[in-house]
């Protein structure tokens, strides 16, 4: 058996040291906790589709937003400024990244790509 101590990173569950690859996963033998390597660089648990914004909060149903830069909208000679806040977003599986519906005052309802924007 290859002593891969300190190779791997520890277990997220536990921390214990003595995790091992078993295939596409680590593996830690003193609690029984598997996860993917990825997992442990991105600290998000595995499975993780949570929608996040532009600096990495959880975005749920209902949350109010602010758009943190200036958006072109077409059709619009001034688009959406940033520090516009936006209320009571609705979290979609949109197209091209676009995973949230709203309404924007002054423009109606539209769909705007969480990267764009940061939880109030």
């Amino acid at each position: 058996m290859n002593d891969t101590t300190g190779a791997l990173p520890p277990c997220p569950e536990c921390s214990g040291t003595y995790t091992y690859e078993s295939g596409a996963l680590l593996v830690c033998p003193e609690c029984g906790h598997e996860w993917a390597p990825a997992d442990t660089e991105t600290g998000a648990p595995a499975g993780d589709t949570a929608i996040r914004d532009a600096v990495g909060n959880v975005l749920a149903d209902g949350d109010t937003v602010t758009v943190v830069r200036t958006l072109k909208v077409k059709g619009s000679p001034t688009g959406i400024k940033a520090g516009t806040k936006v209320r009571n977003i609705r979290l979609v599986d949109g197209v091209d990244g676009h995973d949230i519906d709203c309404k924007v005052d002054g423009f109606g309802s539209m769909q705007l790509k969480s990267s764009v924007v940061k939880k109030a």
